[in-house]
């Protein structure tokens, strides 16, 4: 006789515990911004997947499609604990958003602080067919005033992830011997076979791993234009545009688009690539943008060279990049004064 899976409880959240490594360390000693980036992500998935499953029905496993602006709060040390809990905040009918904040503890003394705090989304798909988007169990909301903040953020990125898709361009390869701090001279490319360790149980890869990639490239670009000691200081939104499949070549590039006195804008761009020539060619498939900012030997931030342009495309891109840096700025403004 066939057993029928039983219909479970929800679980409101869920909190994974690490205690950080030498060898998820950058080159300085702190937590590498890829390693959170991947817990939040292991976290977000586990969630997701969870609430999901709640119900009798076609078993799905949930997918990362978006990460929203992600601030790199307090720098993570090797030897404290990273407590990282994921709630599910809003559901729509194929969709989930998910709220992660990063705890640092500090096991000798018990102090903690906020390290890191983002909000992604989810599609669940299904076992059987990865092509097939599943339905989201509803979720309780506290008052009809949370429901409705929640539709609005849904309908918010659902737009601007179709914004950021129609305006990706390709990279161009830089120059024959470009001169220092301009794009050419910093921009990087990492190119990595997808292997069954980087996948999920759909043989497509996950997003943590993505992620921690474009973090790496990104940091690269940083340190080719400073060559100071840099850390990621936040990440605007990542899209997922579409998936990437296990034995896939993805080519992973980073470029500077805006410089402050303070801060660096570099744009990541995931494209991949068929090892197999009979399946489709390549494709963008994910892409952001990285902040990150340079340090002295205490951890305090350091002037960044100006950016040197070099034709239109970069101009523009500059004036775009210039543009998202003022805007994070006010709102960080309007967040302190709220706070007052």
């Amino acid at each position: 006789m066939m057993s029928v899976p039983q219909k479970r409880e929800a679980t409101s959240s869920v909190q994974l515990c690490r205690i950080m490594r030498p060898d998820d360390a950058n080159i300085v000693g702190n937590v590498h911004g890829g390693h959170i980036l991947k817990m939040i992500e292991e976290a977000g998935c586990i969630i997701s997947t969870r609430h999901c499953n709640t119900q009798n029905g076609d078993r799905s496993l949930a997918l990362l499609v978006r990460v929203e602006k992600t601030e790199f709060l307090s720098p993570v040390f090797i030897g404290e604990v990273a407590h990282v809990t994921a709630e599910i905040t809003y559901s729509s009918k194929h969709s989930m958003e998910v709220q992660v904040k990063v705890m640092a503890e500090n096991i000798l003394t018990g102090t903690k602080k906020l390290a890191n705090k983002a909000a992604l989304w989810y599609v669940p798909c299904s076992l059987q067919n990865v092509d097939k988007i599943t339905e989201v169990p509803p979720i309780k909301y506290a008052s009809a005033e949370e429901e409705e903040e929640g539709r609005k953020r849904y309908e918010g990125q659902k737009m601007e992830r179709l914004e950021t898709k129609l305006r990706i361009e390709a990279v161009a390869s830089p120059s024959p011997n470009p001169e220092k701090h301009t794009v050419g001279f910093s921009q990087s490319s990492l190119i990595h076979l997808v292997g069954p360790s980087d996948c999920t149980i759909h043989d497509y890869v996950n997003g943590g791993v993505t992620m921690k990639l474009m973090d790496e490239v990104a940091g690269i670009v940083a340190f080719r234009h400073c060559e100071t000691n840099i850390v990621t200081a936040s990440v605007d939104a990542i899209n997922f545009h579409q998936k990437i499949k296990k034995g896939a070549v993805v080519t992973v590039t980073g470029r500077l688009t805006f410089v402050s006195s303070r801060s660096m804008e570099i744009e990541v761009l995931v494209d991949v690539s068929p090892l197999i020539a009979t399946e489709k060619g390549k494709y963008h498939a994910v892409s952001a943008f990285f902040t990150f900012i340079s340090l002295d030997k205490d951890n305090k931030p350091l002037p960044v060279p100006p950016l040197k342009i070099e034709g239109e495309e970069e101009q523009r891109r500059f004036e775009e990049g210039k543009a998202r840096y003022l805007q994070n700025k006010a709102k960080r403004l309007a967040e302190q004064q709220r706070q007052q």
